[in-house]
């Protein structure tokens, strides 16, 4: 197995320490989110605190792919962290990324960042709308998506969890994560209107964002409304329609699952 650790410039006193968390990942406890696929936990090192994440061992099929014909969800992240902010777009300050391959498979990644302790994701904002500045923050980040339509970048997966925001003294700071789909190009008007459609299925929230990016634009609001309603729903129905697809394909892992729960031994 071949180990490949990328270290930033800036950082690559701390290069001997970084190998050394990776290698102790697993036994690190503090775990962030889900854990669902990726897993995420935090490392002090020199007392400061970073973000480890552990991508997934890809399918077979990708373990080739990333071998020989793409570059590894951590490099990516990595890369474009850099790029963003050189564009001047907030994200957790990248540190490094490792790779680990075979002759003929790509196996294993980690990309390290920084630990940014934000107020809240965007998520919060879909699930509380209680929060006292709901709706500043709402038109504040529609203008930071326009930032970053102007700006030529195309995230990919601009969805709740992947905004954190953090309350400053000027207004607000928001920062990207989960970098590794993203595309920098000109975005027409459609791709702008549809990069909002996994952020939210509440009604309400769509009128406030539709209504800020019209200001932003210039375009006209009702034009904005409809498009991202309609897009909204849309991605909702895909969504949905892989889920019920999923279930029907696997059902017998659930069945597996109910047996071996349900076995005296």
């Amino acid at each position: 197995m071949k180990t490949t650790l990328v270290v930033h410039p800036d950082y690559r006193d701390l290069g001997h320490k970084i190998k050394d968390a990776i290698s102790n990942f697993n036994s690190y406890t503090k775990v962030l989110g889900a854990a669902e696929r990726n897993v995420i936990k935090n490392v002090t090192i020199n007392g400061k605190v970073y973000t480890v994440k552990s991508f997934k061992i890809p399918n077979i099929i990708n373990q080739i792919v990333y071998r020989f014909f793409r570059k590894s969800k951590a490099e990516r992240s990595y890369i474009y962290a850099n790029k963003l902010l050189g564009l001047g777009i907030k994200t957790p300050i990248p540190i490094a990324y490792q790779k680990q391959t075979t002759p003929l498979a790509f196996k294993r990644s980690f990309y390290i960042s920084e630990f940014v302790d934000c107020d809240l994701t965007y998520r919060a904002l879909t699930t509380d709308f209680n929060i006292k500045d709901h709706e500043i923050i709402l038109r504040a980040f529609t203008r930071f998506t326009y930032t970053l339509h102007e700006k030529g970048v195309h995230f990919l997966d601009h969805s709740p969890g992947n905004t954190l925001i953090s309350r400053t003294k000027q207004g607000y700071d928001f920062y990207l994560v989960d970098l590794n789909r993203m595309e920098f190009k000109t975005l027409d008007f459609e791709t702008r209107i549809k990069n909002f459609s996994k952020l939210t299925i509440h009604k309400p929230m769509i009128k406030v964002m539709s209504n800020e990016y019209a200001k932003c634009t210039g375009e006209d609001e009702t034009k904005i409304f409809n498009a991202m309603w309609e897009y909204t729903r849309a991605f909702q129905e895909k969504y949905y329609r892989k889920i019920r697809i999923k279930k029907r394909i696997f059902f017998w892992k659930k069945k597996y699952k109910d047996r071996v729960s349900k076995s005296p031994i």
